[in-house]
């Protein structure tokens, strides 16, 4: 689930005199969902200091890379960016613009100082966890023209800190949102960096969250994912004492007013409850879409990866995940060529997909990441068997995908539409179990969750016909009524 995406928009200076005195900011995140919500933190934080998002990098006052430290080659990834960066920065300078460049998450945790030693032009390394200190960073830096760093895992609340994300900023990001629940990890799997820069799992409030997820759905958000991890880990204090689990906390935000629809991301096979399962089938605003990472089906290289569980106890889940609700989808996280994966090993991460039949996937070839266990581990995989086997995974897995796609064709489900579709008079949403949909419609249904038919299926979307009017009430209840049921 690791995927770069620049989430800026051009926006009008606010109530300004002089548009040349508008200092904008650009924020490109790259990897997870997570990382996708701090980097609009993070531009709620620089809108808080006065300035404007841009899509534009060119120009940019201030430009934050939001890193992220899974695949291989990040921090090449990253250094080559910000050599582009320096040269823009450079020519800006003799324009006489000033440019501060900002590398935040978790390259910057893994990478620290060093960042500074090799590109002298970055101004400021945040963590993943302090990036609520942007605005002393800034200043500090403007103050001692030295680059400031900030890495340590700090004692207080980041969130806490964070602003409210204003109504218009909402608004601009469309119709679905990301909010953060559960952060970090105690599960210390060989191959993973995650406990390393995002630090040991925590929780947050259940107020928090629902606050946060009120101030959405006042904007005009319907569509919540929460957020973490190993968000299915939760437990977050309840306000009169003690902890909710995640089917508490999913429970609670259906009650909100406005929230059609719920999904979670990401789950540890581990933390997968009888309780969490039977809210697929009780709540009915959660999505009937199961993100649940397996890495391999060799009990073998599970237990070398510490996984903590086997194919047994995956498949099991399963099984009572589809009980719990039969259109359920499925979608899971592969590593192929771990150290040690023998031929063997792989005919059993084939054979647990095909029995599985999975809706989506993230298949990738094994990458050693430096300071984890498994970097160090002997039987190395070749690169050219990692890349056979990898295809073959992904051969299987696409037919899969496209084979549930064509499964939809005839049937009829809400989609919310978010953005323009590839052509004039098509709009572009998400169906329930997370597919592309397709259909004829103006901009003004951007935003609308509408009744589609589903008429054509393609291995990664699909085309349906509006079957009945959208809705859009929900969406713009500006006051809530009731109690949360926590």
């Amino acid at each position: 689930m690791h995927k770069e995406k620049s989430i800026k928009v051009d926006a009008a200076p606010r109530s300004t005199k002089n548009a040349e005195v508008v200092r904008r900011v650009f924020v490109k995140s790259y990897g997870c969902q997570m990382n996708v919500y701090d980097s609009q933190r993070i531009a709620d934080l620089a809108g808080r200091e006065g300035y404007e998002e841009t899509c534009n990098v060119e120009n940019a006052d201030l430009v934050v890379l939001n890193t992220c430290h899974i695949r291989e080659r990040a921090s090449e990834k990253i250094f080559s960016e910000l050599g582009k960066i320096s040269q823009r920065k450079n020519a800006r300078a003799r324009a006489g613009r000033e440019t501060t460049i900002v590398v935040a998450g978790c390259v910057a945790q893994a990478e620290g100082a060093e960042i500074i030693r090799r590109q002298p032009a970055v101004d400021v390394v945040v963590g993943p966890q302090n990036y609520h200190r942007l605005p002393q960073l800034l200043a500090e830096r403007r103050r001692s023209r030295a680059a400031a760093v900030d890495t340590d895992f700090p004692v207080e609340d980041k969130f806490a800190h964070l602003p409210a994300s204003a109504p218009e900023a909402i608004r601009a990001r469309g119709p679905a949102a990301f909010v953060a629940a559960q952060e970090g990890c105690d599960k210390f799997c060989s191959f993973c960096v995650v406990p390393y820069t995002r630090g040991g799992e925590t929780s947050r409030p259940v107020a928090k969250v629902l606050a946060e997820i009120e101030s959405l759905a006042r904007a005009g958000v319907v569509e919540i994912t929460l957020i973490g991890q190993n968000v299915n880990a939760y437990h977050g204090a309840k306000p009169n004492g003690g902890e909710a689990s995640l089917a508490e906390l999913i429970a609670a935000a259906a009650e909100i007013p406005g929230v059609r629809r719920l999904r979670y991301a990401t789950s540890h096979p581990n933390d997968m409850n009888d309780e969490l399962i039977d809210a697929h089938r009780d709540v009915e605003a959660l999505a009937p879409y199961l993100h649940l990472p397996i890495q391999s089906g060799s009990d073998r290289v599970l237990a070398a990866m510490r996984r903590r569980h086997d194919a047994r106890r995956y498949l099991d889940l399963v099984r009572r995940a589809r009980r719990a609700r039969p259109d359920i989808a499925l979608s899971s996280d592969f590593i192929v060529g771990f150290p040690g994966e023998s031929e063997a090993d792989f005919e059993a991460t084939l054979a647990v997909a095909r029995e599985v039949g999975f809706a989506s996937f993230y298949a990738f070839k094994y990458s050693p990441r430096p300071g984890t266990p498994a970097a160090e581990m002997a039987g190395q995989v070749g690169e050219a068997t990692k890349a056979e086997r990898l295809a073959r995974l992904q051969a299987l897995l696409e037919a899969q995908r496209f084979a549930f796609n064509r499964r939809q064709v005839g049937r009829r489900f809400d989609v919310l539409f978010d953005k323009p579709g590839r052509r004039a008079g098509q709009i572009l949403g998400r169906s329930p179990y997370m597919q592309s949909v397709f259909a004829e419609g103006g901009p003004e249904l951007i935003g609308a969750m509408a009744t589609v038919e589903i008429v054509a299926a393609g291995p990664i979307s699909l085309t349906g016909r509006l079957v009945a009017p959208a809705s859009r009430e929900t969406s713009l209840i500006g006051r809530f009524g009731g109690r949360s049921p926590i």
